[in-house]
């Protein structure tokens, strides 16, 4: 299990962004993809979304997907791997 550390945000700052909890993990997660810091699997993970669920997101939000040759070599590592390619 991860370790997971604790973000304090004011109350007030809540009530003026008109966000809950939630809504402000899943706009962190859309922020941080969009400016790559995170992948779409982690993207996900903090939005506490389904994968299929932040890439609707993602599209309703005119976001665009990252997929870099870096990522084409990851998924046919993982392919060669599971013996399917």
């Amino acid at each position: 299990m991860n370790k997971a550390n604790v973000l304090n945000i004011p109350q007030d700052i809540l009530d003026s962004s008109r966000l809950t909890l939630n809504e402000l993990r899943i706009e962190m997660a859309l922020a941080l993809y969009s400016a790559r810091r995170l992948s779409v699997g982690k993207a996900r993970e903090l939005a506490d979304m389904s994968l299929w669920e932040f890439r609707q997101l993602l599209v309703s939000r005119r976001i665009g997907p990252h997929y870099d040759m870096d990522d084409l070599d990851d998924d046919m590592a993982a392919l060669r791997d599971a013996g399917r390619l």
